[in-house]
């Protein structure tokens, strides 16, 4: 039975280890002031601890999901003491790691953060109360934030186009960070296991059932080479294609809502920036270069491989 008015935030990790700590960090960054880190326990729950265990009432339920991980993705969680309860599975799984957390969470409005952004306590209250205050919001997001420095120029260049997109905007996915309520978690609950679980989420809402709190902020940390930006994009490409056989099984030939880019997106926004030009044009040759390396996957029907990005997770 969940408690009411408890926060939870289900956060799945696989082999996070380098970039789990900051994001934990974060979100306990303004933990009740009473709480005296030496008294805490030096490790989290592990799992076969019952989910009533002891956890401070103060601030959100977070739990950590350690899915076939390798490395200290579990040690370094655990270390954050006993607000973050870490359960680890063996299954290198996301979508299974998603659902072993709502077994262990304990209350809504839930939330759903990749382990390698960055989101704060104070951003969770903003996600939080706009869907108190909203009585027919089912799902929110916060403001992206991608920090390109580092980054080389071609990867500054097709974010400056990407983040700009209608769709980019105004969707849910690519920020790592989704807050829904109890209805809203029944509806991504019906999902199947997809690659896109992101963008299978956003588009699970109507307009109006969802949206994007700019006061709330997720860093997105970007790949920092054209090599790891075109990885992603493989990804993307291949993983928009089972959500799109997905819907096509769910639809029956209606027309299903989409977040792809079209060539009047890119002329649209040309005509208000001119001078996003070669952004444009760099993002058109990411876009092919991804349609290219996804072929394969595609016809094989290899919606598993999961192509990381490990540029993005470099200190």
């Amino acid at each position: 039975m969940h408690t009411a008015r408890v926060t939870s935030i289900v956060i799945p990790a696989h082999n996070e280890g380098r970039v789990i700590g900051r994001l934990l960090d974060a979100l306990l960054a303004d933990a009740d002031a009473d709480s005296d880190p030496r008294t805490d326990p030096p490790v989290g729950t592990r799992i076969g601890t019952p989910a009533g265990a002891d956890a401070s009432a103060d601030g959100p339920d977070i739990v950590v999901v350690c899915n076939g991980c390798t490395d200290d993705t579990a040690r370094v969680a655990a270390a954050r003491g006993s607000r973050v309860r870490v359960v680890e599975i063996p299954t290198p799984s996301k979508h299974t790691a998603l659902r072993v957390g709502d077994e262990h969470a304990r209350g809504f409005p839930r939330l759903y953060v990749d382990a390698d952004v960055v989101v704060g306590a104070a951003d969770v209250r903003a996600l939080t109360g706009a869907l108190a205050g909203s009585p027919g919001l089912l799902a929110a997001a916060p403001g992206r934030d991608i920090p390109l420095s580092g980054c080389a120029w071609p990867v500054r260049a097709y974010y400056r186009v990407w983040q700009r997109l209608p769709a980019v905007r105004e969707g849910l996915f690519g920020r790592g960070v989704i807050a829904v309520t109890e209805p809203g978690h029944a509806r991504i609950a019906a999902l199947p296991p997809l690659m896109a679980d992101d963008l299978a989420a956003s588009l699970a809402f109507g307009p109006g059932e969802r949206c994007v709190v700019e006061a709330a902020r997720v860093v997105v940390h970007p790949p920092r080479t054209w090599s790891d930006l075109v990885r992603r994009r493989i990804r993307a490409a291949t993983s928009s294609a089972e959500f799109e056989r997905f819907q096509v099984s769910q639809r029956a030939g209606a027309a299903a809502p989409s977040a792809r880019t079209g060539t009047s997106d890119l002329r649209a926004l040309l005509r208000e920036q001119p001078r996003l030009l070669p952004g444009v044009l760099v993002f058109v040759v990411a876009a092919l270069a991804a349609r290219r390396g996804s072929r394969k996957a595609i016809r094989n029907q290899d919606f598993s491989t999961w192509l990381r990005d490990e540029s993005s997770r470099q200190s």
